[in-house]
């Protein structure tokens, strides 16, 4: 089989063979292995080389990374060392700042060990001192008190007796009038025996009595005077002495002398009953005279103000308040009252319907029941009126 080419120089028809045409197709097929080879080669060696560009890129950016966190790294050490370095200065500067303030305590403590020995040395030798002085006080006490109990002695019972009128004047005031202040005069305090602080059943001070109590076997003029300079002092209203002994202004037992009332024992609450409702009427004059002209203004004053006004309104208010009250509970009561009505309603319907079949079956000879006549007459008649209409 033979074939024909055209020559691409002079355009004139070739004619090839076979054989020909397999060396051709060898040629061509070797020439297209060769580039395909080169090609690939080419190929490869860009991708080579672009995969060493990657890697060359991939690892710079790697070293440089690893070169910056080695410098980070260097640095953090760096100041690592630094902060170590201060703070082993500062703990060296602390245990010796420790050192020096143990040093310190230690001398203060020794110091203050030194002022508290000082001090108590100070404290037991005063105290040392005091003792002396309390036992050589202690003697002189002694000595005095057996003095005064010698002396005492001597004066025999008497200031105890007038002690014990004392005390029972006292409580004489006490159990008679109950609503006055009786108050004794200390011992050794200048002044009268008591002072009763006249006062009203409502508590209003009215005034002052001084008692001045004496039970000797002589009456002695200068008492009425010195009762009056107590009077005085004490700013009271009435000096009374109670004696056993009275002057001859006071025989019958009751008397004026210089200015202070006198009397005995016996007679001591009668007076103390008249001259403190002198007291108390002596007062209430005052009182009745000082607000008598102003009462009437004030009560004006009063009754045109405002506080006035104001309590009135809360009255008022309270009132509304109370109505509105009774009126809520009269409603509700008025409901629950309705309904127990009707409940008690239903109860005598029901007790008279279970007595009316009861006296159906056992007949007249079952007795009538208290209470329920006017039901079985009413419910006899509505039967009967029943039966008419049914008629």
């Amino acid at each position: 089989m033979s074939m024909t080419i055209q020559c691409p120089h002079c355009g004139a028809a070739l004619e090839i063979t076979e054989a020909l045409l397999s060396q051709v197709r060898s040629h061509i097929l070797s020439d297209l292995k060769k580039q395909q080879k080169e090609q690939l080669e080419l190929e490869r060696k860009k991708l080579e080389e672009e995969l060493q560009k990657r890697w060359e890129e991939k690892t710079s950016l790697e070293f440089q990374d690893l070169k910056k966190q080695l410098e980070e790294r260097d640095e953090k050490v760096a100041q690592m060392r630094e902060e170590e370095l201060k703070l082993r200065e500062e703990k060296r500067k602390l245990e010796e700042r420790e050192k020096e303030l143990t040093l310190e305590v230690a001398r203060r403590i020794d110091e203050e060990r030194k002022k508290v020995e000082e001090s108590l040395l100070k404290q037991l030798q005063e105290q040392y001192r005091l003792k002396e002085l309390e036992k050589d006080k202690v003697i002189q006490d002694l000595r005095k008190s057996l003095e005064d109990m010698q002396r005492k002695a001597q004066q025999g019972s008497q200031q105890t007796q007038g002690e014990v009128a004392e005390l029972d004047l006292e409580d004489s005031l006490r159990f008679a009038f109950p609503t006055d202040h009786i108050l004794p005069v200390e011992k050794g305090v200048k002044g009268a025996d008591i002072r009763q602080v006249v006062k009203t059943h409502i508590g209003n001070t009215c005034g002052i009595i001084l008692w001045e109590v004496k039970r000797t076997k002589l009456w002695d003029k200068s008492w009425p005077s010195k009762l009056k300079d107590d009077l005085r002092a004490e700013k009271a209203n009435i000096p009374i002495i109670v004696s056993s002994m009275l002057p001859e202004e006071a025989r019958s037992g009751f008397g004026f002398v210089d200015g202070v009332y006198v009397v005995s024992f016996s007679l001591a609450i009668p007076i103390a009953h008249v001259l403190r409702q002198r007291l108390i009427d002596i007062a209430r004059e005052k009182f009745v005279n000082q607000y008598k002209e102003t009462s009437s203004e004030r009560l004006y004053q009063y009754v045109t103000s405002h506080e006035f006004r104001q309590q009135i309104e809360a009255m008022i208010e309270v009132y509304q308040d109370m109505q509105q009250q009774i009126m809520k509970e009269r409603s509700a009561f008025e409901k629950l009252w309705k309904t127990r009505e009707e409940q008690i309603k239903k109860l005598l319907s029901s007790t008279a319907t279970i007595v009316g079949s009861v006296r159906g079956v056992i007949g007249q000879s079952f007795s009538p029941i208290k209470g329920l006549e006017l039901l079985e007459s009413d419910d006899e008649e509505q039967k009967e009126a029943q039966a008419k209409l049914l008629e």
